[in-house]
């Protein structure tokens, strides 16, 4: 029992994390849904809605810069795409994947020179960084609602993906960007739509994110922003479904990893700290080897071939 109950903030706190992690996720795959393109701006993108956020929680009441930070965050990523990734459309795919690199730098850079390099505290949100007790354990709100509101997000998503006018033209696109051009579709507007989608669902994550871990230098982004595209393969890059289980997976296998220390103790196994916990982010990417050597395409993904 003593084991359990050691045992489970970790799994709750891992589904939490995972839920955050989806929501980073859900960008990445569907943009490279629609153009083939791992966007490596986007967990910066994710860094610069908490700086936001940082900043306008000092200057004006949370019920502004909330929305605020979720609108620049979108316009933001509207703006990547139109600046740096639109005028490549028809340029080679490695030349499109190093001005996502470059952009990347250049959020970091920005962030650098604003902040000092200095860690900035997130501001307190009242009611979601509030302390609560579940199943006779303390911890926040942010923790419990994630979950839920992550699942939440994610089944809007779909529904507009498969009955509305622009989910179906995200489909087109998603399985012959060419042939849905011919029959009209205006791609430009389905790839400012699929970055829009991804950059608002960026900010919510930020904000359960930097609720749970308030601290936030110009590298934050990095590592999320990683583990959310090992998420997305994981699961099976262009599926949001695969996307979502793959980040839930990784946050709650990393969670226990952080705690395995505490939980082989209460269960008598070790009498000592051994340090797993500094092995949790390579466990990430130990798991992205495993799954592209033995199942490339991830859980869910399709098998597909390049056409000569």
């Amino acid at each position: 029992m003593n084991v359990m109950h050691t045992v489970l903030p970790y799994i709750i706190s891992g589904i939490s994390v995972g839920g955050q992690y989806a929501l980073i996720a859900i960008g990445y795959t569907m943009v490279y849904g629609i153009l083939r393109l791992i966007n490596f701006a986007h967990g910066d993108v994710f860094m610069v809605a908490g700086l936001m956020m940082v900043y306008m929680a000092a200057s004006m009441p949370l019920y502004i810069a909330i929305p605020l930070m979720i609108v620049l965050t979108v316009l933001l990523g509207f703006a990547i795409e139109r600046v740096a990734y639109k005028p490549l459309r028809t340029a080679p795919r490695m030349s499109v994947m190093i001005s996502a690199i470059g952009v990347s730098y250049l959020l970091q850079n920005l962030a650098l020179y604003i902040t000092g390099g200095l860690n900035k505290n997130y501001p307190t949100i009242p009611w979601i960084s509030d302390r609560i007790t579940v199943l006779g354990m303390e911890t926040t709100r942010v923790t419990v609602i994630t979950p839920f509101l992550t699942i939440a997000l994610v089944i809007a998503l779909v529904l507009l993906i498969n009955h509305t006018k622009i989910g179906m033209a995200m489909r087109a696109v998603s399985v012959d960007f060419d042939t849905a051009q011919l029959m009209g579709i205006k791609i430009n507007n389905v790839i400012s739509a699929t970055f829009i989608i991804g950059t608002f669902l960026a900010a919510i994550g930020s904000m359960l994110f930097f609720t749970s871990f308030p601290g936030i230098v110009p590298t934050s982004g990095g590592m999320p922003g990683l583990k959310a595209f090992v998420a997305a393969v994981f699961g099976g890059i262009g599926s949001i479904p695969g996307a979502v289980i793959g980040a839930f997976i990784i946050g709650i296998c990393e969670s226990i990893i952080k705690g395995l220390d505490t939980i082989l103790i209460v269960s008598g196994s070790i009498t000592d700290q051994i340090g797993f916990a500094t092995f949790s982010d390579a466990f990430t990417f130990i798991l992205l080897i495993v799954i592209l050597v033995f199942k490339p395409t991830g859980l869910f993904g399709e098998k597909t071939t390049d056409k000569v």
